[in-house]
C-alpha cells in the first residue's frame, strides 16, 4: 500500500470534500512504510519537523489554518533532502531513494500549495 497526498475542502455544513488531482501533479507520498521510516524517521525529527513525523502515528489531516506551517516545514525539507536521503537510505538502490524522496516532497508541497489557493486542507493517509 502507498500513502496519498489529496487537498479537501470543508463544505458550510462540515462534510469533507477531497479534490482531484490536477493533470500533471503527483498524489503520491510514499509507501506505506515511509510513515515511520521517512516521514517518522529521527533524520526528518532531527530537522525540526513536527507535521510530518505525525504519519508516524496515524493519518494526517492538515486543517486550512495550519497549510502555511506545512508547506513550510515540506519546503525546509525539501532544502535538506540530502540529510533525509542519508539518514533514511536502504542499503542499496541510494539513487532511486533520493528520487523518491524528491518526488513525494514534490508532490506534498504541490497539495500544500494548491489547498492555500482553494482555502482547503491538506490530507495524506
Amino acid at each position: 500500500m502507498s500513502l496519498v497526498v489529496k487537498v479537501f475542502l470543508v463544505d458550510a455544513g462540515g462534510k469533507m470534500q477531497v479534490l482531484g488531482v490536477p493533470d500533471g501533479c503527483g498524489d503520491s507520498a510514499g509507501y506505506e512504510s515511509w510513515r515511520t521510516d521517512v516521514w517518522g524517521s529521527d533524520a526528518v525529527r532531527s530537522l525540526g519537523a513536527v507535521i510530518l513525523p505525525l504519519l508516524a502515528e496515524g493519518d494526517l489531516y492538515v486543517p486550512p489554518y495550519a497549510v502555511d506551517p506545512f508547506l513550510a516545514e515540506c519546503l525546509m525539507l525539501r532544502e535538506n533532502q540530502e540529510r533525509i536521503v542519508r539518514g533514511t537510505q536502504p542499503v542499496r538502490a541510494v539513487e532511486e531513494h533520493r528520487s523518491g524522496i524528491e518526488e513525494r516532497l514534490s508532490n506534498l508541497t504541490d497539495a500544500a500549495r494548491r489547498a492555500r489557493e482553494v482555502g482547503g486542507g491538506v490530507l495524506v493517509w
